[in-house]
């Protein structure tokens, strides 16, 4: 049986501004003073309310009142009136100001603020306008209050709600009676599941219309997430249809009307019909056009071309294979080039000959990659700048959709000053990255791309470098022979072995290769525990930061947020000097190695100096970037970020959900990194996940050290499973046709 209490708010004790929850004193006639707690949206000390709720006994503040709905009352009387109007909660009232208004108007004032407005300026201090702002005001909060109320009998929280009215404003009515759905493609929040709830609540039925285009076209979101960029028709319907709970038949016509509203493209392939989202359609297509206007022959003498490579190898002591001298001579000969190939291969050899190469003819260079991470490793390996593609294309807060996207500086309009640009780590670039940097280059300008393409593809939609590979119309060099250098670890030589579906010995006799046999989850966690915080630090000189666990899985024993929550217990303990956020069902600790887990591409950053003086800024924090937790600031509600490239951020406490621990990261997103030792518990997982290809990509991260922790039947059967996940995507078709 709920209680109900009805007073003014003498003052707040505390207040989340990013959920709303509030702890506040309330105060009437019949109560002397009740502390209250619950969710509120623009709540203000002064304002008067009905709460309904249950009184509870808090261990350390005794009695609290546990508001569970509420709403807002006008003031009841003089008195009440004044409290309200000088509380702060209407902007240029203060508590004189408040005092002199309801002197002269006494209990009808609320009516003169409504209605007859303009008698306000009548009281010395307000002018005409400033009486029309008062009176807008109080309008505006009681709008938003009959909002909230209306909103929540569909179960609408208040945090959405206020979006919800934000968005539309009074015009909300009309858009939840009518079509829902729009509050899917319209609120950023609000998915298709959200939106069908609430349209369920207002009585909406499961063959409408709006309920079944909405169906569909969130189909294709969540098709995009898993990497596709368009779907056959019939696995379109099949899903469709599961989700709607509506026969495939009945959303043909559904199909068309989306076709004719130019939403979906419709094509016929290979005697089937495929379906896309409109906007990747265009970016394939748009994709492969580029890629078509860089395949150029440019003109180059041959005999030339071969002393220069000669004169560079002997001058650097160097001495290429016959495939890295064909990847040099084809990188200069060519618009477009792919360079690919496995670990220990001489990828990083053949790229230092072609910017030598190209620098010899005083050409200018630049090299980026996809991540902060990849690209200091390219830093590192040909010692010139890289940059990630975001900075090279110019990220900024600016333009149009830039709360989505972003927007890039760079594009056809202002392109990049380059003769050649050569882009590692390609099997990570996706469809959208690869159109924006194609959009930021001009004829004329070279492109290498480099990437191993039997690693796992981009986490992003479409499979880039397998699609321009496999198109056959771009020249490629593949190097697979292992150097004698490479041949001496066991890393390299069983990342090959693993690629050609070989077993790898486990007898522990390698110095960089290691399988410890375990067979319950809570043992393997103890042992990489023991591994992390005394065993491989000192063998491979790194901090335990920076050793890192990697696993197949999101959830399960040994999931990325099991693991993680042991990990942390264990690896970063509390401690009375560390402040600690609570965020959803995450605790955030200072010294925690932490993961963004979404593109923010407003994300401000700098990098700091000496003395902590910043001398680079930029905005755009990316899925897979890593870094630890430097500071939480309670009084300010921020976390600050350092990440592994030395960029900081300070996340609000509302952006944490961006936010993972990441002592232990799932191998798609370890894509493009390197670690001194990778930890890898394997004990069984579902078939399409632990395949060869996943393993693959696992075991090519580490630099010094990968140690397996598990069983052998199930690091066996990986390596033998060739099966991945079906990717559809078409860049290729398209670069074939265009050709």
């Amino acid at each position: 049986m709920s209680d109900t209490v009805t007073g003014y708010i003498d003052h707040i004790i505390f207040r989340n501004q990013d959920n709303g929850y509030t702890v506040l004193v309330l105060k009437s006639e019949e109560i002397e003073e009740l502390t209250c707690v619950g969710t509120f949206e623009y709540i203000s000390q002064g304002e008067w309310i009905e709460a309904r709720g249950h009184y509870t006994e808090h261990p350390m503040y005794g009695q609290q009142f546990q508001i569970e709905s509420y709403k807002e009352k006008a003031p009841e009387d003089a008195l009440a009136m004044e409290r309200y109007l000088g509380s702060g909660a209407i902007k240029g009232i203060g508590p004189a100001l408040a005092a002199r208004i309801v002197k002269k108007f006494k209990e009808d004032t609320l009516r003169i603020v409504r209605e007859e407005p303009e008698r306000l300026a009548e009281i010395k201090g307000i002018s005409m306008r400033m009486a029309r702002e008062i009176s807008q005001q109080v309008a505006e909060k009681e709008d938003l209050q009959k909002a909230m109320i209306f909103l929540q009998q569909y179960g609408i929280s208040l945090n959405l709600g206020v979006k919800i009215y934000q968005k539309y404003g009074n015009g909300l009515y009309h858009v939840l009676e009518e079509n829902p759905y729009r509050l899917a493609e319209d609120i950023t929040g609000v998915g298709f599941k959200i939106a069908d709830e609430i349209a369920s609540k207002i009585g909406i039925h499961t063959d409408s219309d709006y309920r079944i285009r909405s169906g569909i076209l969130y189909v294709f979101v969540q098709a995009v997430g898993e990497g596709h960029t368009y779907l056959p028709k019939e696995e379109l319907l099949l899903r469709a249809s599961r989700l709607l709970g509506v026969e495939a038949s009945f959303m043909e016509k559904h199909l068309m009307d989306l076709a004719m509203d130019r939403k979906i493209i419709l094509k016929e392939r290979e005697e089937q019909v495929i379906v896309y989202a409109s906007q990747y359609y265009y970016l394939e297509l748009n994709t492969a056009r580029m890629l078509n206007e860089l395949n150029v022959r440019c003109q180059t003498d041959e005999a030339m071309a071969i002393r220069r490579l000669e004169a560079i190898e002997k001058n650097n002591r160097i001495e290429l294979d016959e495939r890295q001298k064909e990847a040099v001579l084809k990188a200069a000969e060519y618009g477009l080039f792919i360079l690919t190939g496995g670990p220990g291969t001489g990828k990083t050899t053949t790229i230092n000959t072609i910017i030598r190469f190209f620098e010899s003819e005083g050409m200018e260079i630049r090299l980026a990659a996809p991540t902060g991470r990849a690209a200091k490793r390219m830093t590192e390996a040909t010692g010139y700048e890289a940059q990630t593609i975001h900075r090279l294309l110019e990220l900024s807060q600016g333009g149009e959709n830039s709360e989505q996207m972003g927007y890039f500086e760079r594009n056809e309009d202002h392109p990049l000053e380059a003769d050649v640009i050569i882009i590692d780590e390609m099997s990570m670039v996706d469809i959208h990255l690869m159109h924006a940097l194609l959009n930021a280059i001009c004829a004329g300008t070279r492109l290498i791309l480099v990437g191993d393409v039997n690693q796992l593809p981009s986490v992003g939609p479409g499979n880039v470098l397998r699609d321009v590979i496999r198109s056959g119309i771009f020249p490629v060099v593949e190097l697979n022979k292992i150097f004698r250098q490479a041949s001496q670890s066991d890393i390299v030589v069983n990342a090959h072995r693993i690629n050609r579906g070989e077993a790898v010995p486990i007898h522990n006799k390698s110095r960089d290769f290691f399988f410890l046999k375990r067979y319950d989850a809570d043992v393997i966690i103890r042992v990489l525990i023991a591994l992390i915080q005394e065993k491989l630090p000192p063998y491979v000189d790194a901090k335990p930061s920076e050793i890192q666990v990697l696993t197949p899985m999101r959830k399960g024993l040994l999931g990325v947020e099991r693991l993680n929550q042991i990990l942390q217990r264990y690896l970063n303990p509390p401690d009375k000097k560390k402040k600690e956020k609570e965020s959803g069902e995450r605790i955030f600790r200072q010294g925690d190695k932490v993961m963004q887990v979404k593109n923010n591409y407003q994300l401000e950053w700098e990098v700091r100096g000496k003395y902590g003086i910043p001398i680079e800024k930029g905005v755009g924090v990316f899925n897979g970037d890593m870094g630890l937790i430097k500071e939480i600031n309670d009084f300010a509600e921020l976390v600050t970020v350092e990440f592994e490239d030395g960029r900081t951020a300070e996340y609000s406490f509302k952006q944490l959900e961006e936010l993972e621990l990441a002592y232990a990261i799932t191998i798609h997103k370890s894509q493009g990194s390197e670690y001194p030792a990778v930890l890898l518990p394997l004990l069984g997982g579902p078939r399409m996940l632990m395949n060869r290809n996943l393993l693959y990509t696992a075991v090519t991260r580490a630099r010094k050290c990968v140690t397996v922790v598990g069983s052998e039947e199930t690091f066996l059967e990986m390596i033998r499973n060739r099966q991945q996940q079906k990717r559809y995507s078409s860049l290729d078709t398209y670069i074939q046709e265009l050709a």
